[in-house]
Formats: C-alpha cells, structure tokens, sequence
C-alpha cells in the first residue's frame, strides 16, 4: 500500500509535527465512539427510526473502510501533507453539519462524508510518521500513538455523556461534533506549520475499477441488511445481498489482472492471513455491537441516565490497560497462546454478563454490568498489541505495509456489519417497543458476540505461533 523507498530529509519540527498528526489520530477515534453513547438521544430528537440510528453509526466506520486503503495510496501519488490537510479540513466541515443537521437524511449523509475524510486523514497518520523519524528513533513516538489511542478509547463515551448529560453551551448532543471544530482548526495550523511533505518515490496508479467494485460490493451488503427489518425483508433485499458475491468475483478478478491493484492478491498466499482476516472480521462483528446494544438497553429499556451508561463501559480500556503489557511480553514466544487465551476471557465475561443480565432483570445494578466488562477489558488486553504482528507473521516484510491496510479495512467492514446484523437482531427481538421489552431484548441478542468472541478464538489456533518484531500498529488492531 505505501512504500518508504524514498529520500528521507528529518524535519527540524518533527515533534510538534508529530503533536499534530497525533491530534487527528484522536479526533478519529473519539469520534468513532464519542455517537454511540448519545445514539438514542439523537434518535429521540431527530425523530429517526432505528434504521436510521444505524446508519448514523454504522456509516461512519462503513465509508472509513470503504475508502482506507485508497486513502494510503492518495498520499503516496499526491503528497502526505497535502491529503492529511485535504482529510482533516473535510472531517472538520463533515463534524460542523453533523452538528447542525435538523433530520436524520442529513446527519446520515455528513457521517459518511466523516468516514470519507478520516480514510484521507488517518493513513497520512502512520505514513507521516515513518517519513520524520529514523528506524532507530521510532520507539518513543509509536509508544505515543498507543497511549493516545487508550486515551481516546477512554474519554470518548465519557465526552460525549458529560457534553450530553450537563447541556454544554446549549448544544445537547450535538456538541459531541461540534468539539472536533477547535481540534481541526489546531491540527490544520499545525500541520501547515511543521509537518513536511513527502511521497513515494515510485508512485502507485489508483486501482479505479477495484475502487468502484469493492465500494459496490459492501453496499449491496450493507443496505439490505440495514434497512430490510424496517421493510419487512422483501424480496429485493436478499437478491442485493446475493449479488454481493458475484461482484466480488468481478474484484478479484480486476485484481489478478491490473497492473496497480488495491489489494494485491500475493498477499493472501499466507494461509495465516486469510486466516486472520476472516477471525478480525467475525472478532470486530461483536466489539462495537456489543455497546450499542447495552447503551440502548440501559438508556431507552431501563432509563438510566447516559453517564451512568457510559461509566459501565469504562472498565474496558482499564482492563486493556492492565494486561496489555502480559501480551508484549509473550508476543514472540507465544503470541497465538495469548490472542486464544484473550478471546477465552471475553467470551467467559460475556457469558457471565448475560447470565446476570437474566438473572437480575430490571432490577439490574451497575457492578452487574461494569464487571463482565472489566473482564473483557482484560481478555482484549491479552490480543489488542499482538494482534495484527502475530497475523502478518508468515507475510513477506516487502507487503507488510498493503497487509497492514487490508487489515485495517477488515477491521473498520467488521464493525459497521456488526452493528448492522446485531442491531437488526436487537431491534427484531425488542419488537419496535420501547421501556423494558429493550432491556429485556439485550440478553438474548448478545448470545451472539459471545459467539463471535468464541468463533474468533477458535480461529486463533491457525494463526502462527508467535509475532514478529513490532514494526508499529495498525490502527484497532
């Protein structure tokens, strides 16, 4: 995907440089976190079916991955600095409309022009900091990167409850995107001021046709399962679903055949690649749907407040915090052990936190659900650093960077489609009812991330047995 066979010139502001690119990093992902929280505040406002809150959450990560990729080679073909500008400008326009949407069609439509414009901004991210800093001096910002992310993991639901719940500015939910504004307009300052310009010294054409394939391929997915609930599953929703297939025939073969692929196709000669790629996608189906079941279970169903309900969540950066280091450890003796050990964990805490969802019903306390979710913090802590070392083990180091974005892409389909089938789930079982019959949906519909955390751990037994050397971090992975 990106290549770094180029004259590197060390800029003389490389740390507020990096300050900048660092900021955009956690704009990103605390926006990726920051809706759901808040999700069926929105909802109420907006008067927007669930459906509708769906694609308002699931847009965003859908278009991310869509244009990830893409995104990387834009910055090799026209200039790293000129498309992070390009990428950070738009996300801070997209954040302003969000703000100021008065319906659902709208706010829709700017979240996924923010997913557009996080793909130009976030690869920029990596690339940008493998241009400032020497091999030998790379330690200390990519430790950065990772405290960053914990940190944004952390205070986004926390943001966005505290702006909700205490009404900052008169805004209600909407200050959760208008916040991204003065965090923008410091990135673009910055990065105008101190970051340098570079690209490939050999620049990759853009793969157009597999561009317009793979884009065509996830809608017809997508949509069907978005909206077929609230359209009674016609006909027409699983002849579009079935037609995905076909079109991805049609991208793999535009890959096999063009000169400048996306997604070069050597890459999966690695059995323990596709291996990974299929355990991330089934992994990340039951991460982010796991909140938005309990945020509307506890808010809508139980009326509990959206502090309260972003508190039972936190637990679950501490618990990454807490055993992340285990992982490092152990990555290049035993990292397999460790990713099936951590995926075991989570599927335990998620079986016990439906266990004490059912036994304690409505009358349900916040230690019933924060704990479980300790507990899942700490099974993700075991797999979360190691991960994406551990899957691209067998990959040749002259693909390790095209790997590294795959993964990615993977990582961001997983998500919306997650929220996409467990929210069709959810909101099939709960009935189009509010008050109790949602909390009393949740169990039963969270079944299946423990399936999936399950499936994924056994799907780690193929993986290789340890990690290579860090090369750096793909972003969630």
């Amino acid at each position: 995907m990106t290549t770094f066979a180029e004259v590197r010139t060390v800029p003389s502001h490389r740390w507020p440089a990096l300050s900048v690119v660092l900021t955009a990093a956690f704009m990103d992902l605390v926006d990726g976190t920051i809706v759901s929280i808040v999700l069926p505040r929105i909802q109420s406002d907006l008067r927007a079916g669930f459906a509708a809150a769906q694609w308002i959450l699931a847009g965003y990560s859908l278009t991310f991955a869509l244009m990830l990729i893409t995104g990387g080679r834009l910055g090799d073909v026209f200039g790293r600095k000129r498309i992070f500008l390009i990428g950070v400008a738009g996300f801070t326009l997209a954040s302003v409309v969000c703000g100021a949407a008065g319906g659902p069609v709208v706010l829709i439509v700017a979240r996924l022009l923010q997913g557009v414009m996080a793909a130009l901004m976030v690869p920029q991210v990596f690339s940008i900091i493998m241009v400032m800093f020497e091999p030998e001096n790379r330690a200390k910002p990519f430790a950065l990167y990772g405290i960053v992310l914990s940190v944004a993991n952390i205070s986004g639901p926390l943001l966005g409850a505290v702006l909700a719940e205490y009404n900052v500015f008169g805004l209600h939910w909407r200050a959760i995107f208008y916040v991204n504004v003065p965090i923008g307009l410091f990135a673009l300052l910055g990065a105008a001021r101190y970051m340098p310009e570079s690209r490939s010294e050999h620049p990759l054409k853009l793969d157009l046709p597999g561009i317009v394939l793979v884009g065509l391929a996830s809608f017809a997915l997508m949509f069907p399962l978005i909206q077929g609930r609230e359209a009674g599953w016609p006909a027409w929703t699983f002849v579009m679903m079935a037609t995905a297939l076909p079109i991805l025939g049609l991208f793999a073969l535009s890959q096999r055949r063009g000169s400048s692929p996306l997604v070069p196709l050597s890459l999966f000669s690695a059995p323990s690649f596709v291996v990974g790629l299929i355990m991330l996608l089934v992994l990340f189906t039951g991460l982010a749907s796991l909140f938005l079941v309990l945020n509307y279970g506890l808010q809508l169903g139980l009326g509990w407040s959206v502090i309260a309900t972003a508190l039972t969540g936190i637990g679950w950066p501490i618990g990454i915090t807490m055993t992340s280091g285990i992982a490092q450890r152990f990555a290049t003796t035993h990292g397999r052990f460790m990713i099936r050990a951590g995926l075991l964990v989570m599927t335990v805490g998620m079986v016990a936190l439906i266990a004490l969802m059912n036994v304690h019903g409505s009358d349900v306390s916040y230690p019933v659900i924060a704990l479980p979710v300790l507990g899942m913090g700490l099974g993700m802590g075991l797999c979360v650093p190691i991960l994406t070392n551990v899957i691209v083990a067998d990959v040749p180091a002259g693909s390790a960077g095209a790997a590294s974005g795959v993964l990615n892409a993977v990582l961001q389909l997983g998500t919306a489609a997650g929220i996409a089938l467990v929210g069709t789930v959810f909101f099939s079982l709960a009935g189009g009812r509010g008050g109790e019959s949602l909390y009393s949906a949740a169990p039963t519909t969270l079944w299946y991330n423990a399936a999936a955390f399950f499936v994924a751990a056994l799907l780690a037994s193929l993986l290789p047995r340890a990690a290579r050397a860090p090369r750096g971090h793909a972003r969630g992975a």
